[in-house]
């Protein structure tokens, strides 16, 4: 359950989110919190970084109204999402809360709200719908229709601290009715998705010599990683965020760890981050509430990395002392945030002691990007996005640091705001940095329906051979640019336009012009889409992801730079 001070820190959040919209006009916090919540809680729901991506998915009939001077009626659903990997349609209600009411739950009434979106879709009546939300509705029929298998989910997100019931047959009733899912997130999930930059921690441990495996590479080295298993008990108090917690090994009891609270800053460095409520999570609960000495077998435990481990034998030779010097978990964050709601809910000392887990522990000392390889090697048997594997890659840090340097917020992680002295100027996401540098080596047509193959088969092409880290800056505020210039035109301003507008200036600087007016490029750019494939029935984003586009408009650009050229 959240506190008051989760409340403020995802309010603080929402506002910060709030900024990146760039609205020339003032309101109170409380408004620009209840803004920025929307795209702070799709941020960390859809795991979508981007601030435009993020943006167009919201439906809200205020938001649309303030962000894009446009009138529209949302029907009870505030936005949507399409999940085209996974065939899921995601509905979100939204609901933001002035005050904090420890009490305060979502209401069952809100979902019945939302029935006029989906009643709309079911009867497939579309005609007296605002262009907004009809957009929205066509998309979903249109998968709805086709061969493939689709879900639908409705999001009830708020910051209440209360989830609508479990057991709740009313909503058991309309997700019948209604054919989809009702999922709920609350204070404590949306706090669950935040993980601070981490500072110095240390924790202690006493361990029995047959709870304690050593492994070092070979005979010479000193440094040596360890296999642990310990209760999980011992497991939340070394990951609390109170170093006295943290260093409490002698107590009799448990009692002392109850209120103490996940230090989030242990899982920075955790690939998955955190995703939400899933059937792996409700099963962790199951086991420690039903079978907690089988806990042990049933889950494939935690992965660590420490600067420096120190190992003493004590107690003549009976026990060990584990001290953790800058550890973070790098794989198993869902299972430990799993224990630690298993605490809140249901503190039972019996299963703290009872129920074990392994927990691996590697020593990486002052190597760099050995703790990015230890994430990302044993995550990668399991399903994460190629994206989020690459996250701890050297070479992004770098990317991230260079741009740093000209505050521009270059975002890894889900939710991850910078740092607080820092006025950034932009705000772009690891994500949409690699379909940038994608469109600028030739490649604009699959920048958008490959976007995950950047970050797979194709990122060392991409990110390793031959990119010049110097570049970044020039390449961000150039995507910035050719934004506002293409929304300052009479033409619609398409993500695909953009990444188009990044390889015609690439080529612009191969052919050594001196001069690089945006607005030629926008020219060629919109004489392409009406050339290509005149007179058939296809729209202009259709258009933009095919590669016989691509070739059009090089032709575009050879006619356009040829006579330019021949005029001077």
């Amino acid at each position: 359950m959240g506190n008051l001070n989760d409340f403020k820190l995802i309010k603080n959040k929402s506002m910060k989110y709030f900024d990146y919209l760039n609205i020339d006009k003032e309101f109170p916090d409380t408004k620009k919190a209840q803004l920025g919540f929307y795209l702070f809680a799709l941020e960390c729901i859809t795991n979508v970084k981007d601030i435009e991506e993020l943006k167009e998915k919201v439906n809200d009939t205020e938001f649309t109204r303030i962000v894009f001077n446009m009138e529209n009626d949302d029907l009870g659903i505030d936005a949507v999402d399409f999940d085209d990997k996974n065939h899921n349609i995601n509905l979100f209600n939204f609901k933001f809360r002035e005050n904090f009411k420890v009490q305060k739950g979502q209401s069952q009434n809100d979902t019945l709200v939302s029935m006029r979106f989906v009643n709309a879709i079911k009867n497939s009546n579309l005609d007296d719908l605002n262009p907004k939300t009809k957009q929205f509705t066509k998309d979903i029929l249109e998968r709805l229709e086709s061969n493939e298998i689709w879900n639908i989910k409705l999001y009830m997100v708020s910051n209440d601290n209360l989830a609508l019931p479990d057991n709740s047959q009313a909503i058991k009733d309309l997700e019948d009715i209604y054919d989809l899912e009702v999922v709920s997130y609350t204070l404590d999930d949306l706090s669950n998705f935040i993980s601070s930059k981490p500072g110095p921690n240390e924790a202690i441990l006493i361990l029995d010599n047959e709870s304690i495996l050593s492994y070092e590479e070979g005979e010479l080295s000193s440094d040596k990683s360890y296999l642990i298993k310990i209760n999980i008990g011992e497991l939340i108090r070394i990951t609390s965020n109170s170093k006295d917690v943290r260093v409490q090994y002698h107590a009799e009891n448990y009692d002392f760890i109850a209120s103490s609270k996940l230090d989030f800053s242990v899982l920075f460095d955790n690939v998955r981050g955190y995703l939400g409520k899933t059937r792996f999570n409700t099963n962790i609960l199951k086991t420690l509430r039903q079978e907690p000495s089988k806990f042990f077998m049933y889950n494939n435990g935690i992965t660590m990395t420490a600067k420096n481990i120190d190992v003493s034998s004590i107690n003549a030779g009976k026990k060990w002392k584990v001290v953790l010097n800058n550890f973070q978990v790098v794989n198993g964050g869902q299972t430990l945030r799993s224990i630690h709601d298993f605490k809140d809910s249901q503190f039972d000392e019996e299963i703290l002691n009872k129920a074990h887990v392994l927990l691996r522990i590697f020593k990486t000392g002052n190597q760099e990007g050995l703790t990015n390889k230890i994430a990302e090697y044993t995550n990668s048997q399991n399903a994460i996005s190629p994206s989020d594997l690459k996250s701890l890659d050297n070479i992004q840090m770098q990317i991230e640091q260079i741009l740093k340097e000209s505050n521009i917020l270059y975002v890894r992680k889900v939710g991850d705001l910078g740092e607080e002295e820092i006025n950034y100027e932009h705000r772009i996401s690891m994500e949409k940095f690699g379909q940038l540098l994608y469109s600028k080596k030739g490649y604009p047509d699959r920048a958008s329906n490959q976007k995950q193959r950047i970050f797979d088969s194709y990122y060392d092409e991409i990110f390793v051979r031959d990119f010049d880290l110097d570049e970044s800056i020039k390449l961000v505020h150039d995507y910035f640019n050719f934004i506002d210039v293409y929304k300052s035109t009479k033409y619609q301003a398409f993500e695909q336009k953009i990444f188009y507008m990044i390889y015609l200036s690439e080529k612009d600087n191969n052919i050594n012009k001196e001069i690089i007016d945006p607005m030629d490029n926008i020219v060629i750019i919109e004489s392409a889409l009406l050339r290509y494939r005149e007179g058939e029935s296809i729209s202009e984003s259709r258009k933009l992801i095919q590669k016989g586009f691509k070739d059009e408009l090089d032709r575009v650009f050879a006619e356009m730079n040829g006579s330019l050229s021949s005029s001077h």
